[in-house]
């Protein structure tokens, strides 16, 4: 299977009977969930890619070149395509026009090896038919064959029979919807998110030109990507705030059994590896076959390397994986016909031919690269070394935590004052910046569900320093203690021991600098306490408003406005602005910050199809290059609040 959109076109017939029927569309509006995921934000926000996944297909398949998503004023969405026309002719098995089969029958498609497509990234075929069910209304307009044809869906219902409506001189098709307001929570489209996906699926169709245009302001925004690189671009935007360790990125493809191959690579300085799998244009952050083909390939082809030109002898061992794969970025993207993921969210490859087809593509191109580049190699094969270097006081450090952490040999840590419920569920952590705000907050808590962990100052920024100095850290140390877990590869989220872990600093910069900093740890070294949402921001005051021995809480400067509009402004109000929590007595403390009946959390959430986003932030906010994050600063500053 060649690279080229125009080396991909299909022969095969793709008309009204290529699009086959597999169940009828039944429980969607019942139980939404099921197929977008939830009705959140992240459900929204789906509905629009699985009508562009429609789109790419037809680019994937050769025939589209341009593809526009418009939010309309209304926050309905238009999706446009100059693909060749969802069918309209009629299909024998439904009795129906192919147009209407597709939007309202479950597993209706050209993807089920009717030869309408070699790769498909709507493997399911439940996109046009679960949008138009959880739509209060969608059109369908198709330019083909000199015609153009519409038809027009209430909450999954035909109003109207596919009818032509005049005469066009354009191929395509045009899809608009309306999200249904009484299935989700919320129906305001983010301009940025939106951008974010459109953005990678640009990256990941080289040569594939796709434009997003925002209405809803006086002045629309607009988006346009197209990457004649394909995912060479990809890593060079990844990788543009770090300190890449040679100039070019290793790229490579090929064929194997049938399936296409697609790597991109390139080293920087940082201590974290960010591979990322793609099949057919779907993500899969769990990754599956093709990343293990990937790793395999990593793996052996530099070790051969390094014995051959003498980096290692028989007493060094291997290079493992990891210590390869330390600050590498690589993007992998397979095309295969007819990829069996393991779970209905498509998180994760099964194909056994994938594995054997990246590991012998990227060993092939591999071998002769790092012939080829000595110098690159050598300076990849070095930071290796010094990563296993690293990597063994790391785990010296790590072994100290675990034995600290084993509760039947050891205490916790000692400026821990825990609490007495022994039920994680029921219990919360607070990590606190500073002795004076840990006492106000120790005295505050509840004894038996609220612990209190004051840290010394600011946490190391694990974004700079290497792993050792990480793990002995004293601070992290108490984090890693005290939340049970262990770390890396001997974290267990079954052993937290608090499922909530509640970061209360200052409201300032200093304080937000201390939050992102532990969030950075966080992110980095245990991820899943974000992923399975057990990680929250607490929101203390600003200002304390009192008039009269009654008293008001202000958590921003348009509260405390309103409060001192609606109490009216007089020389009787006494407005306080906390410089700290510190500031704060014990009572004060627990009214405003800590008492789960009045308090005001923020959880902090991950999102994986953000994950490059994500770590950009983090890379900018914590790295070691200044003018990022100067710019990222000046950019950003308008909006005053961290929003992970």
């Amino acid at each position: 299977m060649a690279v080229d959109v125009e080396n991909t076109e299909v022969t095969q017939e793709y008309g009204a009977d290529q699009i086959q029927i597999l169940e009828g569309l039944e429980a969607v509006r019942k139980r939404p969930g099921m197929y977008i995921g939830s009705t959140s934000s992240t459900g929204l926000h789906h509905l629009v890619y699985e009508i562009v996944d429609n789109s790419v297909d037809e680019a994937l398949a050769g025939y589209c070149k341009n593809i526009t998503v418009t939010i309309r004023e209304d926050n309905s969405i238009k999706v446009e395509d100059d693909g060749r026309g969802i069918p309209v002719g009629i299909n024998h098995k439904a009795g129906l026009p192919a147009v209407e089969v597709v939007f309202t029958i479950l597993h209706a498609g050209g993807k089920f090896g009717g030869g309408g497509y070699k790769v498909s990234g709507g493997l399911h075929g439940v996109g046009a038919s679960v949008v138009n069910a959880l739509s209060e209304w969608l059109e369908v307009f198709i330019y083909q064959g000199g015609k153009e044809y519409t038809q027009r869906f209430e909450r999954g219902v035909s109003q109207f029979s596919l009818k032509e409506i005049g005469p066009s001189d354009k191929n395509g098709t045009t899809v608009i919807f309306k999200p249904d307001a009484t299935i989700f929570e919320d129906t305001e489209y983010e301009f940025d998110t939106l951008k974010t996906r459109l953005k990678e699926m640009a990256f990941l169709t080289k040569g594939l030109h796709i434009t997003l245009i925002d209405e809803r302001n006086e002045e629309p925004r607009k988006k346009d990507y197209c990457f004649e690189g394909g995912i060479i671009e990809y890593v060079n935007s990844i990788n543009k705030n770090k300190e890449t360790l040679y100039d070019d990125v290793i790229y490579c493809e090929g064929t194997k059994d049938n399936v296409f191959v697609e790597v991109a690579m390139q080293h920087n300085d940082s201590n974290y590896e960010y591979v990322h799998g793609f099949v057919n244009n779907i993500n899969t952050p769990e990754g599956g076959t093709h990343v293990t083909g990937f790793r395999n390939a990593i793996t052996k082809t530099f070790n051969d390397y390094a014995r051959k030109n003498k980096f290692l002898n028989e007493k060094d061992g291997s290079l493992s994986g990891e210590d390869l794969r330390e600050g590498l970025t690589a993007i992998i993207s397979i095309k295969i016909s007819e990829p069996q993921f393991e779970g209905q969210t498509k998180q994760k490859l099964g194909n056994s031919e994938a594995r054997g087809a990246v590991e012998s593509v990227l060993t092939q191109h591999l071998t002769y690269y790092l012939e080829q580049n000595p110098k690159n190699a050598r300076v990849i094969i070095e930071k290796a070394i010094l990563a296993r270097t690293a990597r063994e006081a790391a785990r010296k450090a790590r072994e100290l935590i675990k034995r600290k952490s084993s509760l039947e040999t050891s205490t916790l840590p000692g400026k821990l004052a825990d609490c007495s419920d022994r039920d994680p569920k029921n219990c919360e952590i607070y990590i606190v910046e500073g002795d004076s705000a840990g006492g106000s907050a120790k005295t505050a808590r509840n004894r038996a569900t609220q612990a209190i962990l004051p840290l010394r100052g600011k946490i190391l920024n694990v974004e700079k320093a290497r792993k050792d100095h990480i793990f002995s850290n004293a601070e992290i140390q108490a984090m890693i203690t005290a939340f049970g877990t262990g770390i890396e590869d001997d974290f267990d989220i079954d052993k937290l021991r608090y499922h909530k872990i509640i970061i209360m600093t200052d409201a300032d910069v200093d304080g937000a600098h201390i939050a992102t900093l532990m969030l950075t740890f966080l992110y980095r070294y245990m991820p899943e306490l974000i992923k399975q949402g057990h990680v929250y921001l607490a929101q203390p005051p600003l200002y304390k408003i009192e008039r009269n021995k009654k008293i008001w809480y202000a958590y921003d400067d348009a509260e405390r406005d309103r409060i001192l509009t609606e109490i009216g402004r007089d020389k009787n109000n006494k407005l306080q602005r906390y410089k700290g929590l510190g500031e704060m007595d014990a009572e004060q403390l627990w009214d405003t910050t800590m008492d789960p009946a009045k308090r005001v959390l923020k959880q902090v959430v991950l999102n994986p199809e953000d994950e490059v986003s994500i770590d950009e932030v983090f890379n900018t906010l914590m790295g070691d290059k200044v003018e990022p994050r100067r710019d990222f600063i000046e950019k950003n500053a308008k909006y005053a609040e961290l929003d992970i």
